[in-house]
């Protein structure tokens, strides 16, 4: 090792027998900067000649700090988390892929995520098969099975199997880790079975995939879409095209939208969206409730005489506090030159920011009622609402003491 290395480990250590002595508490504010801090010390050692061995010790006592500096800290935010999620994690890759004394290497991880009271050294293992032959894994798995066999603390063991699992996957040893979420769970439900027959999927094994799916009810709603999806991966994989594009019609219609369409039209085939875009109009405007979802699918789909249809029918229904639903909605109406749909979806907005008389949003309103004014000059039938005169004077009586909306109006 140079004497520049000596010096940059000697530094090194310097900031983090530093942090650990630090009692300061970070607030939010100032999680930000100590998460620069933080990412100057590593940056420093990984711009430093290190042997592999030296470096995986420093960036290791790094991971140790995590109690002293989360105990001190508000990082709500994230950016402190993010360091040790990432980039520390990536320095301590960087040198275990290099690193020969795979045994050594073994024993230390299993040490480091057997004291991961925060979570912040999961990585660490998430990312093992990329360091450690699959011999070295079983053995830590070896390892972290007889931890939680002598484990009483059931939170402690389940993190315990949270590492068997994660293991597990990486070796693609599926049946390892359907064990390990029985002897963590005891009674499984929908997630369990999802990501059982994801790790299945992932492994090469469809059948026994598609077989743990089917413990699910079609009828149940929890985790539904997740279930869907991959009943659609794994029924693509099989070949089972009717069973594909079953799943693919229960995704759909569960939250029609442009991705949803083609997933369907991935089992259908794309000469069929025409047909499904039609058939959809009639289920839709079928339909009295309100969706915002099957308004937006609409728009998307460019069906706009549908979709104001669908609008001014269920017009009472709109509810202008639920802004980022209804504004994408009146800005399409307002481009496509449907005026009354725009004027009954800004008039919900407005009445919203009136009724809530939050100064900071009267911009907003005033901008929607001078927009009001103009697509009434192009409206010739009202369709049974209120005209633009008889609007603006329930307006005035309702809301005329508001001065401050009505000066940025008249501005």
């Amino acid at each position: 090792m140079n004497q520049q290395s000596s010096v940059t480990i000697k530094h090194f250590k310097s900031k983090l027998s530093s942090l650990k002595r630090s009692r300061r508490f970070v607030s939010w504010g100032e999680s930000r900067a100590l998460a620069g801090d933080l990412l100057e010390i590593l940056d420093e050692l990984r711009d430093t000649a290190v042997e592999p061995r030296a470096g995986i010790e420093l960036v290791a006592a790094f991971y140790r700090l995590d109690r002293n500096i989360f105990e001190r800290c508000d990082d709500s935010s994230g950016y402190v988390g993010e360091v040790f999620y990432c980039e520390a994690r990536d320095l301590f890759v960087s040198y275990a892929s290099r690193c020969e004394d795979k045994q050594w290497l073994q024993k230390l991880l299993l040490k480091l995520n057997s004291e991961n009271d925060y979570g912040v050294r999961d990585p660490l293992l998430d990312s093992a098969s990329s360091y450690l032959p699959e011999e070295y894994i079983r053995k830590l798995i070896v390892n972290f099975q007889t931890l939680a066999e002598h484990e009483d603390n059931e939170y402690e063991k389940g993190r315990y199997y949270s590492c068997i699992e994660s293991l597990a996957r990486q070796v693609k040893d599926a049946a390892l880790f359907e064990q390990t979420r029985v002897a963590a769970w005891g009674t499984l439900n929908s997630a369990a079975f999802i990501d059982i027959a994801r790790v299945y999927l992932d492994c090469g094994e469809e059948q026994t995939a598609l077989e743990r799916l089917e413990q699910i009810p079609l009828q149940e709603t929890f985790k539904a879409d997740d279930r869907d999806r991959l009943l659609f991966e794994v029924h693509s994989k099989l070949c089972n095209k009717e069973k594909q594009t079953e799943a693919a019609w229960r995704i759909f219609r569960r939250c029609r939208s442009l991705h949803t369409l083609g997933t369907l039209l991935e089992a259908l085939g794309d000469t069929q969206r025409d047909e499904v875009i039609e058939q959809e109009i009639v289920v839709i405007l079928a339909d009295d409730q309100l969706s915002y979802t099957d308004a937006a699918f609409l728009v998307d789909v460019e069906q706009f005489d549908a979709a104001q249809t669908y609008l001014l029918e269920r017009a009472g229904q709109l509810d202008g506090d639920y802004y980022q639903g209804l504004l994408p909605l009146a800005e399409a109406m307002e481009t496509e030159g449907r005026a009354l749909a725009a004027t009954i979806l800004y008039r919900a907005l407005l009445d919203s920011i009136l009724r809530r008389a939050q100064t900071k949003t009267y911009y907003y309103g005033a901008r929607y009622l001078k927009k009001l004014d103009r697509f009434a000059r192009r409206i010739s039938g009202w369709s049974g609402f209120d005209d633009h005169d008889v609007y603006s004077e329930c307006l005035q009586q309702k809301h005329g003491q508001k001065k401050s909306f009505w000066a940025k109006y008249g501005a």
